[in-house]
């Protein structure tokens, strides 16, 4: 496979793409997960080269200079995340399609390079409510960063409509059925 499908899935922090994302790739379907590159430090028991590739500030924006990066972005302030080229040519050699968990930005920056080998699914929580009970759920962020967070969910949701396919996660089952059926369309046609 010279260049295989690209699968972009987006939305605002707490909305579920990530669960969706690990539910499609346990299905049967020749495809692989881009590990982002960030510059924020590791979570929880994350581990560098399977959940993110970690750098430094100096370090992501070195590669930046070396033009490493399909997309990238300054997502928070000093927080870099972005989508490494060798990421996409290692997974094509190996005969595999891509899935992206990634920002709204980043997914659409890769849409607008690769606009006929890309669907872009954008994953939606219920209403704002929902979203910010999810990411107090979490306990991973400070107050701060859950405010920056819901500020910046609102100004995404007004990117839904650029997404090729919109999901709305109120019942993570059909919402599973729902990101699956539309992936293995894609991918198995010509």
């Amino acid at each position: 496979m010279k260049e295989g499908k690209l699968i972009v899935v987006s939305a605002p922090s707490g909305s579920g793409k990530s669960t969706l994302v690990k539910a499609l790739l346990e299905n049967d379907l020749p495809m692989a997960f881009s590990i982002s590159a960030t510059s924020r430090p590791p979570r929880g028991k994350e581990q560098d080269g399977i959940d993110y590739h970690f750098f430094t500030p100096e370090a992501f924006q070195k590669k930046i200079l070396e033009n490493a990066f399909v997309e990238y972005e300054e997502v928070y302030t000093a927080k870099f995340y972005g989508t490494l080229r060798e990421e996409l040519q290692n997974k094509w050699s190996a005969g595999q399609h891509i899935i992206f968990d990634i920002d709204v930005v980043g997914g659409l920056n890769i849409k607008s390079q690769y606009p006929e080998q890309t669907l872009s699914i954008f994953i939606q929580a219920p209403n704002l409510k929902v979203l910010e009970e999810r990411l107090r759920s979490r306990a991973t962020e400070d107050e701060a960063l859950i405010q920056e967070r819901l500020t910046k969910a609102q100004l995404e949701m007004e990117s839904a409509t650029e997404f090729d396919v919109v999901i709305v996660n109120d019942d993570l089952e059909q919402a599973k059925k729902e990101m699956f059926q539309k992936v293995k369309a894609f991918v198995e046609q010509a």
